[in-house]
């Protein structure tokens, strides 16, 4: 899987993440970083990129991992967030890169669930940071997979 084809999977299927301007940069085995730039049509009443668009970003740092180790393990497996929370720590102004570098552990939870074809739950976190590499935001999401 590639940002390219990623992005334009976002488009068609994620529409509103798109729109929003949330784009996959990079994409490789253990980890995922996705940038998203404040404007106009993703900001909030204080002049700051809206809370949904940085969880529609953190997201897909997550799930663009989990949908290529998927893709790579050859298997039909299902995938679905089961829980998420957050924390903000300063002003999401200018771009923001969210990455989660929790590859390993997703590699580990498709090993276990082809190995005994039960469910797998997991955590996986992605930490939005602006230019200047401050960390704005950080979310962690629960995953669940399992084979179809």
């Amino acid at each position: 899987m590639t940002p390219k084809k990623i992005n334009t999977f976002t488009m068609f299927k994620l529409p509103s993440a798109w729109l929003s301007g949330v784009r996959v940069k990079e994409i490789d085995k253990s980890c995922c970083r996705v940038s998203v730039k404040h404007r106009w049509i993703n900001q909030n009443p204080f002049n700051s990129m809206y809370f949904a668009v940085q969880a529609m970003a953190a997201e897909l740092s997550t799930g663009a991992l989990v949908m290529s180790h998927i893709t790579k393990s050859g298997k039909k497996i299902s995938m679905l967030v089961a829980n998420n929370n957050s924390s903000f720590t300063k002003k999401a102004t200018g771009r923001i890169t969210f990455s989660c570098n929790d590859g390993n552990v997703l590699e580990k939870a498709i090993q276990d669930t082809i190995a005994t074809g039960e469910g797998q739950t997991f955590w996986m976190k992605s930490v939005g940071v602006n230019e200047e590499g401050i960390k704005v935001s950080e979310f962690n999401f629960e995953w669940t997979i399992r084979i179809k």
